[in-house]
């Protein structure tokens, strides 16, 4: 397969996903590159010289440098990005699946952070922690008003130092500190649970280095529990993207040997690609191939695929693929359309570029890129309708996003006006939430998840409650590439 490839899309909950990714560990100039344009380069110069020499204050020349080359960069569409020594450290964590910290899944809820769930072994599972404790004070900040992001950066830190963490547990109506050891995490990218006899749930929340084992290991415990499964409903709501191995290996385990998973094609040779449901594709060198260890029954059992606006990149192959192959129904929401290939070519030890050097392809040659996947039945978050697919971004919404190249996205007034009404619907949910303090959504995977009700009664042939409102994002096919 060459080198190792890997896929981003989005930013997951608590952790950053990678991207479709070739990682190369030197750079090399390129004997065809044009001239350089050397009057634009005296004026960089120019310009360089002038701000060192008249600015106001004095300034850093290193720190000038990396502006203009992550300006440069950033320029050309939403996933090219320069890496500077913190930032490639974090995308090398986020597409390891480890990281050190205390080792929670959370979210948010009334501006504090909320425990999803504790990882199983980690500090903060022996530490006791909850699904559903509120963590109101990270060492002596306030959490109200920090980003995500911002509380997930004040957890982490190096291995064997300690953070105090404030939970409210509302079970208990009380509030107490907790001081955690942070330690090296390994995320649990797969998740799955029997939900009624003969029919089982499995997420991939991520596609990280464990995934593929994880996933076998999962689909294992299954068997053992009902060997005679007669549905499965394989979730990938949310589920950001990661490692292309992994989209592969996930597609092969339910497809005939051999079949095209996915293909990409760029400007330079080593972008055009095809990987197929073939160990070669999907296993490590020297690695055993680790679906080997699968019941055969995995290859037929009824597929249903959970899809929404978050599934990007890697999951959005997977969904591709078993849907040109007809082998499962794809189910939900239009998907996230990253569709581009990223090349992380290492420039030092520690820093690194992100270019987008290609677009991949879905087995009948769909481009995901601005598109997406669009499921074979649209069902609604709940009930009652969609709470917050409208306002979710999608790569069309993105500036400066890279065009399918099979018909330009363009933006959709309509889709405009109802994220206003979204907006404005939310507000008035978030203060009847704050009265009963409900969450304004179930967890994917509980019993009131309305979107894995309607997998199970189409897995048993019973009706399903499809979207009346939602509709595909259709491109506008008059404007080309």
């Amino acid at each position: 397969m060459g080198a190792k490839l890997k896929i981003a899309g989005w930013v997951a909950v608590g952790a950053v996903a990678g991207a479709l990714t070739t990682m190369q560990l030197q750079a090399t100039a390129r004997s065809s590159l044009a001239p350089l344009p050397l009057e634009e380069l005296q004026q960089l110069a120019a310009v360089f010289g002038m701000v060192k020499s008249d600015y106001v204050e004095p300034v850093d020349e290193k720190k000038l440098l990396t502006d203009a080359i992550s300006g440069m960069v950033a320029g050309l569409d939403p996933h090219s990005q320069y890496f500077d020594k913190k930032t490639f450290k974090e995308f090398r964590e986020g597409t390891s699946g480890r990281f050190v910290g205390v080792g929670i899944e959370i979210g948010m809820e009334d501006g504090l952070v909320k425990v999803v769930s504790p990882i199983e072994g980690s500090p903060a599972f022996r530490a006791g922690l909850k699904s559903g404790d509120l963590i109101t004070k990270i060492d002596d900040t306030a959490v109200k008003g920090l980003s995500i992001d911002q509380a997930v950066k004040r957890m982490r830190g190096e291995p064997n130092t300690k953070v105090s963490l404030t939970i409210f547990r509302k079970a208990e109506s009380r509030t107490f500190p907790v001081t955690i050891m942070r330690e090296e995490i390994r995320v649990q990218s797969v998740r799955a649970k029997m939900v009624e006899p003969g029919y089982a749930w499995l997420r991939v929340t991520q596609f990280q280095d464990r995934t593929v084992e994880d996933f076998v290991r999962k689909i294992e415990e299954i068997y053992k529990q009902d060997p005679n499964l007669k549905g499965l409903v394989l979730d990938l709501r949310n589920d950001p993207g990661g490692l292309l191995e992994g989209a592969v290996a996930v597609s092969a385990a339910f497809l005939p040997k051999d079949v095209t998973v996915v293909s990409t094609n760029g400007q330079v040779p080593e972008s055009k690609a095809v990987f197929k449901a073939s160990p070669s594709d999907y296993v490590r060198r020297g690695g055993a191939d680790p679906l080997k260890r699968l019941p055969e029954g995995i290859k037929n059992v009824p597929l249903v695929v959970l899809v929404n606006e978050g599934s990007a990149s890697a999951s959005e192959i997977v969904a591709g693929a078993l849907q040109d192959h007809k082998r499962a129904v794809i189910m939900g929401s239009q998907t996230f359309g990253k569709g581009s290939v990223q090349t992380v070519r290492q420039l030092t030890p520690d820093t690194a570029l992100k270019l987008t050097t290609a677009r991949y392809y879905t087995p009948q040659g769909r481009s995901i890129q601005a598109r997406g996947i669009v499921p074979d039945v649209m069902l609604d978050e709940t009930a009652d309708g969609n709470v917050f697919a409208v306002l979710r971004m999608r790569e069309a919404d993105l500036e400066k996003h890279l065009q399918s190249g099979q018909g330009s996205e363009v933006k959709d007034p309509a889709r405009e006006k109802a994220r206003e009404e979204a907006m404005k619907r939310l507000e008035d949910e978030a203060a009847k939430q704050a009265a009963t303090k409900q969450p304004a959504l179930p967890e994917f995977g509980s019993a009131e998840d309305f979107q894995l009700k309607q997998a199970l009664n189409r897995l048993k042939g019973q009706p399903v409650l499809a979207s009346k409102t939602q509709t595909e994002r259709k491109p506008d096919e008059t404007k080309t590439n």
